[in-house]
């Protein structure tokens, strides 16, 4: 593992919009309620600093995932997928590539959805 501060840290949370209109009611909703403001990175997908951890919002039916989703950081992300499914790990979405990293995600012995992700 990395000496990066980020390392095995929850890095943001990603919630799924399963619209292209609500993708837009749901930065509304989030800016008119908490005041968070808004990076887009395209038609699909926008970003937020402002919400105390980082958070995504994606509407892409390929890439918005299924409920909200933690996704941890991970400097050897082939790495981090192999102690994964050593520790008895299911990969549900093996290493993608994505504007400005990679990721992958898993479910972990109770259940949850979780994901991972590298900026290298």
């Amino acid at each position: 593992m990395s000496n990066d501060p980020r390392e095995g840290h929850i890095d943001y949370v990603e919630f799924p919009a399963q619209s292209a209109a609500s993708f837009d009611a749901t930065k509304r909703f989030y800016r008119e309620v908490f005041g968070w403001s808004f990076q887009d990175w395209g038609a699909e997908y926008s970003d937020t600093r402002s919400s105390g951890v980082t958070a995504g919002f994606s509407c892409a039916p390929e890439h918005r995932p299924a409920g909200t989703l933690a996704v941890l950081f991970a400097a050897d992300l082939e790495g981090a997928r192999d102690r994964v499914i050593k520790a008895g790990g299911k990969i549900a979405k093996d290493i993608v590539a994505f504007p400005g990293g990679r990721r992958f995600e898993y479910v972990d012995p109770a259940g949850n959805r979780v994901g991972v992700w590298s900026d290298r």
